[in-house]
């Protein structure tokens, strides 16, 4: 396995954001929701303009990791208002960690949660948390291994239909 690198992503890797991101997605839940839905989320959900706007809120941050020059995942964490949801004053949330799935299995995703760890540690967070959809066994394991615990649930939108996302969260010691 050649070296794995991690950076802060920038506006000009919005288009390798885009990608990363609509490829993940469809090779993760395209056989479990309909083509139309899918079309709809990918194109809104990682639309330029959105990922844009993203990438400049002061209160989230992108961490992309590349292998050979190639981007092959990505992470984005959110901070204070900028969190999808408000359950801690003092939270870090991982709204995404992508990896594409050729990489599967070589601790790309350790590695791009590890910076969401330090994130978080630096900024002093009670806890990471973040939403995992009910059937992805495979990211609720991984949540698991890595300290999650579930404490809650919510409704995701795909398209027309309502989706559960289990809320899982990994308390941080405050002797960090």
């Amino acid at each position: 396995m050649e070296h794995i690198t991690l950076r802060q992503a920038t506006l000009a890797d919005v288009s390798q954001v885009q990608h990363i991101g609509r490829q993940t997605f469809l090779e993760t839940f395209a056989a479990s929701n309909s083509e139309d839905n899918m079309r709809t989320y990918l194109e809104e959900g990682f639309a330029a303009e959105k990922l844009t706007a993203e990438l400049q809120e002061s209160h989230s941050a992108f961490y992309v990791a590349e292998q050979a020059g190639r981007v092959i995942g990505y992470l984005k964490v959110n901070t204070g208002p900028a969190q999808t949801e408000q359950h801690t004053a003092n939270a870090l949330e991982v709204e995404r960690l992508y990896v594409l799935q050729e990489f599967h299995g070589q601790r790309v995703g350790q590695l791009l949660y590890e910076q969401a760890l330090h994130l978080a540690r630096q900024a002093q967070a009670e806890c990471l948390w973040l939403g995992v959809w009910e059937d992805n066994p495979r990211a609720i394991r991984f949540y698991q291994k890595n300290g999650f615990v579930a404490f809650d649930q919510h409704v995701f939108k795909l398209g027309d239909d309502e989706q559960i996302d289990i809320l899982m969260k990994c308390s941080l010691p405050s002797n960090q």
